[in-house]
């Protein structure tokens, strides 16, 4: 069975400066695949090629079976793929639950005189996003807040939101970028926790950039190593970890007696 997504020699440039070079990878339907990596190394750049912010100079990014270099940004979310972002991109004037139904624009049937009148279809369109989205909150613990608006809550209660908000897009590939930034030990135990439940419980491909190497020990099926856009090592967190390369860049030194994670 072919891989759910593939990049085959993708190469991104920013005049001078090749920002992914000749970068390979795919990743297997229901396995979590983590990028890791120094600052600048190219692991959020990969997520904005796949997102279609950026169009590479070379190589092919195929999802699905799919050209993925064919469709234009807006229509990501339609082919199943969702993200999250390191800055946290949600409505801060919303609710909770506003903002999950967001998610759900991808799922849209009814046509636009329909909702305005609020016929009995789009009624009928209307429960079933709000029983979708209800099956999140109720999936991420989310239902102290469902009314609360997102201004006025926590900021690692947002990050969990803004989860929320792309699996209300009901995703074959969901896209998380470092879930785990700025989050207390507790709270990064639980992002473990909600990862290892998406995979198992809803079946969906987890593709995640993330600093944290225990979180990426504890839930990565295979780990992708990046350094200066280039790949330095791909396998097991356990085979990443001891790869002399993966060291250098993280400590400058080839020491094998090093851990990088741990």
């Amino acid at each position: 069975m072919s891989p759910l997504l593939e990049f085959r020699d993708v190469t991104l440039r920013f005049g001078g400066v090749v920002a992914v070079n000749k970068v390979s990878f795919s990743v297997e339907e229901g396995e979590v695949f983590a990028l890791v990596g120094p600052n600048g190394a190219g692991k959020s750049t990969v997520f904005n090629l796949i997102s279609r912010f950026y169009e590479p100079a070379e190589g092919e990014i195929i999802f699905a079976g799919e050209d993925l270099l064919r469709h234009p940004p807006h229509d990501i979310a339609r082919l199943g793929i969702a993200r999250t972002f390191q800055n946290i991109e949600l409505f801060e004037q919303a609710t909770v639950l506003q903002n999950l139904l967001v998610g759900r624009h991808r799922h849209r049937k009814t046509r636009a005189w329909s909702e305005v009148l609020f016929t009995p279809a789009a009624r009928e369109e209307e429960r079933r996003h709000r029983e979708a989205v209800e099956k999140v909150i109720d999936f991420l613990d989310l239902q102290a807040y469902r009314e609360k608006y997102i201004a006025g809550l926590p900021y690692g209660v947002r990050k969990v939101v803004e989860m929320g908000r792309a699996l209300a897009i009901e995703p074959r590939l969901l896209l998380l970028d470092e879930p785990a930034s700025g989050l207390s030990v507790e709270e990064t135990q639980d992002v473990a926790f909600w990862v290892e439940d998406i995979k198992k419980q809803m079946g969906v491909t987890v593709l995640m950039v993330e600093h944290d190497m225990h979180l990426v020990s504890a839930v990565s099926d295979r780990v992708l190593a990046l350094a200066d856009g280039k790949t330095l090592a791909l396998g097991t967190p356990h085979e990443v970890q001891n790869h002399p390369k993966v060291i250098e860049a993280y400590i400058g030194v080839a020491d094998e007696s090093e851990k990088v994670l741990a």
